[in-house]
């Protein structure tokens, strides 16, 4: 059921304005119940294979924290080594001591490679990505010969790239160049003969489907082109990611075969090489997530700004506001304005710096001090502007969620 439909907008708006009436906006709220409810959905759709949660979603280590200790989930995917390198450090002693570590994306940080390969309990729980020769020779540069094993994970391309006339066409990420099931199963073998390596897992991201909703609000033509993609990348990319698993365990098992994303659970799910899926913008549920068809999160972090002006009929301006989502500078990058209903941003000034004004049959009703509540675009990229999230569990706030930015971490 679509959001708008299971949910009383203005009920959540008073429970929302009531729990923060003391503190100041601009602010950030995390509601633990829509966490919550969204943690257990991803389970459901996973049908009994473990979620990997992307850090880069959430950066917030309570939430990271809340959810790895829920049935269903296990393991960390990181987004840089100095931030798997500091969570593994911070839960060293706690229950979570153990938990697996893989990093998404290569990386060029020599300083973070030695702290890796001098901390023996970190290399067994950290896994670096290499998609080419070169990685495994920068690390080797970095640490020096006969450096200690490090635990690698191949990222093999799941793009589609089919053929229109005379022109192959690449449809998703531009990521790893190994797209191939040979060229998969090379890099394996060079990693499995070279020294001072261990592969561990492999990795396929199908971005083309996972960040590309197939019912996008407004746009149903755009949906049925979405939909026409979905239906022939997915059996070309699920047959070869399973060959190249076929290919690459004949040398040895692998510890993992990492697909998917929040949007492409259960597209992903119909490759049985895939032993665990990838998400985390299904926890927080942005609005960018508003456009699929097989799931609908519920918002589970929001911000307020507060109504400093009101220039004239129908508009009213919030403070600050401008937190643009990264990816294809377009009006889907921009925050939506969500609470009250009815407001929407002027198209000639956007979502601004210092200034956001909004429009609609709501804007009368506001007055100066009056909140506006906000939806990011994208999950975790919010958390880079406030130092945490008032926790609201049921209809109070509770304390304070640190984000990255408030424990003083910074890791792109």
């Amino acid at each position: 059921m679509p959001y708008g439909d299971r949910v009383d907008r203005e009920a959540l708006r008073t429970r929302l304005d009531t729990a923060t009436a003391d503190l100041d906006p601009p602010l950030a709220v995390v509601d633990l119940d829509a966490f919550d409810r969204n943690a257990d959905d991803l389970v459901r759709r996973a049908a009994g294979r473990p979620v990997r949660v992307a850090s880069k979603s959430i950066r917030c280590r309570t939430l990271l924290e809340r959810v790895l200790r829920r049935d269903g989930f296990a393991g960390v995917l990181s987004y840089a080594l100095p931030e798997a390198l500091w969570l593994h450090g911070v839960w060293a002693g706690t229950d979570l001591a153990d938990t697996d570590l893989l990093v998404a994306y290569p990386t060029a940080d020599r300083a973070a490679l030695r702290a890796l390969a001098a901390d023996d309990h970190a290399r067994e729980h950290i896994a670096v990505m290499v998609d080419s020769v070169a990685h495994l020779d920068f690390i080797d540069i970095a640490l020096g010969p006969d450096h200690p094993p490090v635990r690698v994970c191949v990222d093999l391309d799941v793009s589609w790239r089919p053929v229109f006339g005379d022109r192959r066409v690449h449809i998703g990420a531009q990521r790893s160049p190994l797209f191939d099931v040979a060229e998969a199963a090379a890099l394996a073998a060079r990693v499995r003969a070279r020294r001072g390596f261990r592969l561990v897992g492999l990795m396929g991201y199908e971005g083309q489907i996972a960040g590309l909703g197939d019912a996008p609000v407004g746009n149903p033509l755009l949906g049925a082109l979405r939909r026409v993609l979905r239906r022939g990348s997915v059996p070309e990319l699920v047959r070869r990611r399973a060959a190249a698993v076929e290919a690459i365990t004949r040398g040895g098992p692998l510890d993992y075969v990492n697909g998917g994303g929040t949007g492409s659970i259960e597209e992903t799910g119909s490759d049985e090489s895939v032993t665990e899926f990838a998400a985390g913008s299904g926890l927080i549920g942005p609005a960018l997530f508003d456009n699929y068809r097989a799931f609908t999160p519920d918002p589970a972090v929001l911000f307020a700004l507060p109504v400093v002006r009101r220039p004239g009929p129908g508009v009213a301006t919030v403070f600050s506001g401008g937190y643009t989502a990264s990816g294809p500078a377009n009006r889907l990058r921009l925050p939506s304005p969500h609470l009250p209903a009815g407001l929407s941003l002027i198209g000639t000034e956007g979502a601004g710096e210092v200034q956001t004004p909004v429009t609609g049959p709501a804007a009368d009703a506001l007055a100066v001090g009056d909140r506006v509540w906000f939806r990011h675009a994208k999950a975790g990229e919010l958390a880079e502007r406030f130092t945490g999230y008032h926790v609201l569990e049921a209809d109070r706030i509770t304390g304070i969620a640190p984000t990255y930015r408030g424990e003083a971490r910074a890791f792109g």
